[in-house]
């Protein structure tokens, strides 16, 4: 299997440790160990879109007597949550190891949204819908980084993209969950969005059992100093590959790279690797993180208005047009992903970017002009947003593997809370352009804005961006730790 042991300490008591771990990991075939991380993992990002969804609906508002902008406010404290969560627990997970805090952060949301189902006033519902979202937030900050950390560097794009499509499968549930749970005629008005609310948690319950067969990142293990256990753990990790079928090949130890362990990044040296070192990578990073979450919070949150004010839609018949809005953005990354790591992550990114924003453009000029019905305005959002939802996720495997390891999870926290910053204005604005739907040029001026935006992020990420298909993570970006690589 391998010339030498995964980890050993360097000879001459300087601290230093040798490792094929990186190595071992990316050479393992396709297994059900890897499906296991796929369905224990990858849940986080149905839970954000079934959540958005069942807040969208907004049902307890009547409950709890509230008005439309105490409902905003509750969507609001929301996605605070969401950066807040992701900015401790991001910092957590680079201090502490991602497996604790993919456990933690799954265990708080369900707390806080289980125990929103129970709210009787506005305070109450906002505490605990704050610590939902900062569950949340933590998850996209852990589990983005144990995805890439342990799936190995063939399939890595296509897993990291399809997984964080699958928030549109959330949202599809969360839609077709409101349609019973918010009808009086089947579900008691009071009990309708509490049991909204439970759905989550019951999902996660079943998650966290899954997530406690997921072994800790061995990568974190030996860049801090755990070189045993990261031992133990790639040797049970290719058991389980063994086990099930896989066949490993032999790794050279050539392949080994030499890491002096360190347990804390100072914010210094974030800052000086964000901006000095890699500026290019972070203003790519930004750029297609923004640009992704402006559009999409422009669309997603208006989309009922301007079926409603545009097509004269029934309030209650909206969420039937979310369905195949929602399918084009689970379908996209699940059909295109693969192509990140074949035909190349720039490229594809250039491509998904500036598709969605051509659509979009395009779809401006028939609003506009009025050609439009609901059907057909749908599916050009389904188009659009086919291609959109790939490069949207390309965003956050374009974060997680482009900067060091003992940083990877801040760097995704500082990059989701930047995005949802811009993002949170789009609603507002999108709104503000819509009015009462008595005149099409300005929503149209918005779309047009929008697509070229969108368009922009893929042009900045075709000239700055990184080739990291089919590479290891060290090779991408070399850890803070790294001596040096020893060959034989």
């Amino acid at each position: 299997m391998t010339t030498a042991s995964a980890s050993e300490s360097a000879a001459g008591g300087t601290g230093t440790v040798r490792s094929l771990i990186p190595a071992r990991l990316d050479r393992l075939p396709w297994t059900r160990f890897h499906w296991s991380i796929v369905v224990g993992l990858g849940v986080a990002w149905i839970l954000d879109g079934l959540e958005i969804q069942i807040v969208a609906a907004n049902g307890y508002a009547d409950t709890l007597h509230l008005s439309a902008t105490q409902v905003g406010l509750v969507g609001t404290t929301y996605l605070v949550g969401q950066v807040v969560g992701s900015l401790y627990f991001g910092w957590l997970s680079d201090r502490l190891g991602r497996r604790r805090l993919f456990i933690l952060t799954l265990a708080i949301y369900l707390i806080g949204s289980g125990v929103a189902g129970f709210a009787f006033s506005l305070w109450f519902l906002l505490i605990f819908r704050f610590i939902a979202g900062a569950g949340i937030g933590g998850e996209y900050a852990a589990i983005n980084s144990a995805i890439d950390e342990l799936i190995p560097s063939h399939y890595r794009g296509r897993v990291d993209i399809a997984i964080n499509g699958t928030y549109w499968a959330g949202a599809a549930l969360g839609a077709a969950a409101s349609i019973p749970l918010f009808n009086p005629d089947v579900i008691s008005q009071d009990w309708g969005w509490r049991i909204g609310f439970w759905i989550g948690p019951v999902l996660g319950l079943f998650i966290i059992y899954l997530r406690r067969h997921i072994p800790e990142s061995p990568r974190w293990l030996i860049t801090h100093g755990r070189a045993e256990q990261a031992e133990r753990t790639i040797d049970e990790i290719e058991q389980r590959v063994e086990s099930t079928g896989g066949r490993l090949e032999r790794v050279d130890d050539s392949a080994a790279i030499e890491l002096k362990p360190i347990e804390y990044v100072p914010f210094r040296t974030i800052v000086g690797v964000l901006f000095r070192k890699y500026p290019k990578r972070t203003l790519t990073a930004a750029a297609m993180m923004i640009t992704q979450s402006f559009l999409y919070n422009a669309i997603f949150f208006t989309y009922a208005l301007v079926l409603q004010n545009f097509y004269d839609i029934p309030r209650d018949h909206t969420p039937y047009f979310l369905f195949p809005f929602a399918a084009g953005n689970l379908i996209g990354p699940l059909v295109l992903g693969h192509l990140f790591d074949t035909i190349g992550r720039r490229k594809m990114i250039f491509a998904t970017y500036g598709l969605s924003g051509l659509v979009l453009l395009v779809s401006a000029f028939f609003f506009h002009a009025g050609a439009l019905t609901a059907t057909t305005q749908t599916i050009f959002w389904c188009v659009a947003f086919f291609f959109a939802s790939a490069g949207a996720s390309s965003a956050y495997l374009t974060v997680s593997e482009t900067f060091p390891l003992e940083l990877r999870a801040q760097a995704i926290s500082y990059f989701f809370s930047l995005a949802q910053i811009f993002g949170s204005i789009a609603p507002a604005l999108y709104g503000a352009l819509i009015g009462d739907g008595s005149q099409r040029g300005p929503l149209t001026i918005g779309y047009i804005i929008g697509a070229v935006i969108m368009i922009l992020g893929g042009v900045i990420a075709i000239i700055f961006g990184t080739d990291a298909e089919r590479k290891s993570l060290e090779t991408v970006s070399e850890p803070l730790s790294l001596v040096g690589v020893r060959n034989g």
